[in-house]
């Protein structure tokens, strides 16, 4: 990079300002100008619903880096409170508006990166200019809301969008005492998940007193008397405030009018090096379509992880190093009052969608070794591709040891290793911190039980085919206490221990289909009947997952 270059850095937060610090580490001389159109350059975004339940206490916890911070430390132009309104591309100029004297100047630039972030969707419906509707994107949204709350106290609350932000302004609102319903288009919250395994999720809210409304879409809002009115697809709900949080888009407007190329979603496509069609004009973090690391496809994932790697690397090229982005997997991780929900890779709808090669496996691990107090059960879901045992992707709920599992899992998958790989794994063991075979080990175990043809598995979206066959056994292999508090209808109960006794009275000329409580035992009668003969499956992921969700077509 010439010493003598300027670069031009349009938005802080993640990408802006992780861009900014890099490249003065790399370059002492260049003379780096930062953009903000508002009054904070890198503020904790991630940490705003917390401080509106209070888990954050302190408004300043929220700040990572002020502005005059930031200019002694990096000695970064730093220029807050400026909006950039118009990227000249073939004059490499860019014209700015200072926000607190309407000044309106224009900047040259030798690069410029562009960091703009998404903007939250508000969608095309009446009413929503009501000052008791909310979206929470900066502290400035947080501060309207957290005052909100504090001054008008608001007994009710409907937050529309089961997402990330959603979810987490639910507890957090809970936590500050107000009673919420949640509304969502889709039948499931948080997309990355799989419906199978966001039903125990649903389950979780609806334990903590949180109203569902999952199928059911917006069509407007009105004000009546002290309260707003949500008019739903099904129904009507009446609160004291609402909370838009239905998804973002890419805040890319000025790069369209620049003639920036953009993707149908409004998000702009760069290369690998996070470089634009224009040349000398990069773009970084939410604003910008990345490719999916697992099926090489683009797609949009607005995670803060992602853009702090992306400025990274843009500031790299710009001085001159051979860098570029590998791709983005999707890891995240969401705390649901005391259920932690974690994903990475991608899930079974878009191994549907793509019609790749895959299978999925359920296995269910405590946290830790059983006999330590306070182990508490992990369901994990593994996505893998048939033919080789390649890890494309996993999703875990569950109370404890989630965020561990998950990562090692983010790991696997940036490596590309396999089920086999998973079984290989020497992982750390404690009793308080974990077990002897893994959560992670037990998951390799499984998949790598199916690929060699040790087991055969089935799935819960299978049951309602097999109740109406007369060619098949259905078979609950746990206790006869577990088999009276629930089953399956159409199972008959033979417990594990009774099993090889009881052979003589199972029909070996007919498939076998065994379930228990979470597939182990199902595993060991498999074994059994397998070796004498029989056509055996078993039911992945056991009761315990068929349960979530035959338990949620009922609250449907």
């Amino acid at each position: 990079m010439n010493k003598k270059q300027k670069v031009l850095i349009i938005g802080g937060v993640a990408g802006g300002a992780s861009t900014a610090a890099r490249l003065r580490r790399l370059n002492e001389q260049a003379e780096i100008i930062l953009f903000e159109r508002g009054e904070h350059i890198s503020f904790a975004n991630c940490g705003l619903p917390y401080y509106i339940g209070g888990e954050i206490k302190n408004r300043s916890s929220l700040l990572v880096q002020t502005p005059q911070r930031f200019r002694n430390r990096f000695n970064i132009d730093v220029r807050n409170y400026h909006e950039v309104i118009e990227i000249h591309q073939e004059d490499k100029m860019i014209t700015v508006r200072n926000l607190q004297t309407d000044e309106v100047y224009q900047e040259s630039y030798d690069q410029l990166v562009l960091s703009m972030g998404a903007e939250p969707i508000k969608p095309k419906i009446a009413g929503l200019d009501s000052k008791k509707i909310f979206t929470l994107r900066n502290i400035p949204d947080t501060l309207k809301m957290k005052t909100y709350i504090e001054q008008k106290k608001p007994a009710h609350a409907v937050v529309i969008g089961g997402g990330f932000i959603g979810l987490e302004m639910v507890e957090n609102l809970h936590k500050a005492g107000v009673q919420v319903a949640l509304i969502e288009a889709g039948n499931q919250v948080l997309a990355p998940l799989d419906y199978d395994m966001a039903c125990e999720v649903h389950a979780h809210l609806r334990s903590k007193g949180i109203k569902l409304y999952l199928g059911n879409a917006l069509q407007a809002i009105h004000e009546a008397e002290n309260h707003v009115v949500v008019d739903l697809k099904n129904g009507v709900i009446k609160t004291d405030m609402v909370i838009m949080a239905i998804g973002v888009r890419p805040e890319s407007d000025i790069a369209r009018k620049a003639g920036i190329e953009l993707n149908e979603r409004g998000a702009i496509v760069v290369n690998g090096k996070m470089q634009t069609s224009i040349p000398d004009i990069f773009a970084i973090g939410d604003a910008i379509e990345v490719i999916d690391f697992v099926t090489k496809q683009p797609t949009f994932v607005p995670l803060a992880g992602p853009a702090n790697k992306q400025g990274r690397i843009v500031a790299d090229v710009i001085c001159g190093f051979d860098r570029s982005y590998q791709g983005t997997q999707g890891s995240s991780i969401l705390k649901v009052f005391d259920l932690t929900v974690a994903t990475t890779g991608i899930n079974e709808k878009t191994a549907k969608r793509l019609q790749l090669n895959y299978e999925k496996s359920f296995t269910h691990s405590e946290n830790h070794a059983r006999y330590y107090p306070n182990a508490m059960d992990m369901s994990l879901k593994t996505i893998y591709e048939k033919s080789t045992g390649k890890i494309l992707g996993v999703q875990i709920v569950g109370y404890g040891g989630v965020d561990k599992r998950c990562d090692i899992f983010a790991t696997a998958i940036r490596a590309q290793m396999t089920a086999y790989d998973l079984t290989r794994l020497e992982l750390c063991y404690a009793p308080p911190f974990g077990s002897a075979k893994d959560a992670v080990n037990v998951a390799g175990f499984v998949i790598e039980n199916i690929l060699t043809d040790k087991m055969h598995i089935f799935h819960w979206h299978d049951i309602a085919d097999l109740q109406k066959r007369k060619d098949v056994t259905l078979l609950d292999v746990r206790t006869i206490e577990e088999y009276n508090n629930g089953n399956i209808s159409g199972f008959i109960n033979i417990p594990l221990d009774e099993l090889r006794e009881s052979l003589p009275l199972l029909d070996s000329s007919k498939p076998v289909y065994v379930a228990c409580a979470i597939g182990l035992r199902g595993y060991l009668a498999a074994r059994i009947l397998m070796q004498h003969g029989f056509e055996v499956y078993n039911l992945s992921g056991g009761y315990r997952l068929y349960q979530f969700i035959d338990e949620e077509k009922i609250k449907i």
